[in-house]
């Protein structure tokens, strides 16, 4: 779609601060959920604001190196989630735990500056000759719909999954939590299509307003006829409510477990950090071909790969300090960019600088968390969508009658979809970490090698 707001543009400071708060609330449900769920896994006591201020430092960090060219949020990497998990659980302390969390960001962060080098004196050229359109589209693809059985969760509020019927168990609550999630999904689609002006820049916050104001009314419904499968809204964690609170940095826990930190221990986090770090790098590849595609201008020439890479690295390793997950370029950003053809930088900016102040205020912080996960997942249906259907149109220009270009988008769709994936699980000394290929990274390789021998016979025609 043709944009509103172009890079360098700037929306009216009101404006401005709507449309923010927009790309913050696009981003939110992933960025605290990965705090939450490496504490369900390990018992670790991460904070979820503490996530939400180093997403906004890992995104300021981001612009100010690639000099506030490239529109895209950096929030918690889903990506790292088994790496945090080995690394809390093989600590010789709880505090060493929270130390390793931002040894092993520091580790995967090297990663990308190593490579941020390679590219500056290797260029480009051979990244866009191993991953032309023909690989790097179906691999957006399944960006987006690698992410959809999570949506689809959300909007079913995390319903049981039945194995025998391949289907999930629809009790009174799911059905509920589905009404509420496809009316939210209908207030998005409606403001944008049809909505003129503001309304058409800010659906999302009218879809989750509107998905929030019914989800208050079933749970209303459900309080008074005492039906707990009507309750939507967890408002508990509105009790105990303070004013302004400090979050629970990671480097405030880590402090005291630098002392239990050995070389044995760092090997794990080595193990455990860095080979996922070079999965990332292909989505980080992919998330920037998806947001060129849409601002129209190749990311990866200017402000340059290795800008792009040195700012989503370092970035990683400030977020962490902080926040103590590893940052990454989100796709619900680019989403949001590219649905309300705002890709203003100064709003990615503002966003940074609006996570980070919201996280110390605690009314908010405890309101955001009582968003229910129907109304997310609504929104997120069309933010994971997008990014599929973004994929699929890079395969525009490509003639799939050509067997070898059909082969290769073929093999990256089937490998993506049916979720082909890989966990290694090794030992180092006493302690054992682990590293998941995960069914993105799976697709992309294997399309790479697909590409590669079906592109033989085109240059040995071509010679």
């Amino acid at each position: 779609m043709k944009l509103v707001y172009n890079v360098n543009e700037k929306p009216k400071f009101g404006q401005l601060l709507i449309f923010a708060f927009q790309q913050l609330l696009a981003i939110l449900a992933a960025t605290i959920l990965v705090p939450s769920l490496i504490n369900q896994n390990v018992g670790s006591e991460m904070s979820q604001a503490a996530a939400l201020f180093g997403a906004g430092v890992g995104t300021i960090v981001y612009l100010l190196f690639t000099k506030f060219k490239s529109p895209v949020f950096l929030g918690s990497s889903f990506a790292f989630i088994g790496s945090m998990c080995a690394a809390f659980a093989g600590a010789a302390s709880a505090a060493a735990g929270y130390a390793g969390f931002i040894i092993g960001a520091v580790l995967a962060g090297l990663v990308y500056v190593i490579i941020a080098i390679i590219v500056k004196f290797a260029g480009v050229k051979w990244i866009n000759k191993i991953m032309p359109a023909v690989v790097i589209g179906p691999t957006v693809a399944i960006i987006g719909l690698s992410l959809a059985n999570n949506a689809i969760k959300q909007v079913l509020d995390f319903p049981v999954w039945d194995p025998n019927s391949s289907a999930f168990i629809m009790d009174t609550h799911a059905v509920i939590s589905l009404i509420c999630a496809i009316i939210t999904l209908l207030a998005v689609v409606i403001a944008s299509v049809f909505g003129k002006k503001m309304a058409k820049l800010i659906p999302f916050i009218i879809g989750i307003l509107v998905g929030y104001a019914v989800a208050c009314l079933f749970t209303w419904i459900g309080e008074t006829a005492n039906n707990e499968a009507l309750k939507l809204v967890d408002f508990s964690a509105l009790k105990e409510i303070t004013v302004l609170k400090v979050p629970d940095f990671t480097f405030t826990k880590a402090i005291d477990g630098l002392g239990d930190i050995k070389m044995p221990y760092i090997a794990t986090l080595a193990i455990a950090y860095i080979p996922v770090a070079f999965v990332v790098f292909a989505e980080h590849i992919a998330d920037h071909k998806n947001l060129s595609s849409v601002i129209e201008k190749d990311l990866l020439e200017d402000p340059g790969l290795d800008k792009t890479l040195l700012g989503d690295g370092v970035g990683s390793m400030a977020g962490a300090i902080f926040g103590g997950c590893p940052n990454t370029t989100y796709g619900e950003s680019v989403g949001c960019v590219a649905i309300t053809g705002n890709a203003s930088i100064l709003t990615i900016f503002t966003a940074a600088i609006m996570s980070m102040v919201i996280s110390f205020i605690d009314p908010f912080v405890k309101f955001l968390a009582t968003i229910p996960n129907c109304v997310m997942g609504g929104v997120c249906i069309t933010l994971y969508g997008f990014i599929a259907v973004s994929g699929l149109k890079m395969l525009q220009p490509v003639d799939l009658n050509d067997n070898r270009n059909l082969f290769t988008a073929a093999s990256i769709l089937i490998a993506g979809v049916g979720q082909m994936a890989f966990k290694f699980v090794f030992n180092v000394g006493e302690d054992q970490a682990s590293i998941v290929i995960t069914e993105v990274a799976c697709a992309l390789i294997l399309g790479i090698i697909v590409n590669l021998i079906c592109s033989i016979k085109k240059n040995k025609k071509a010679e």
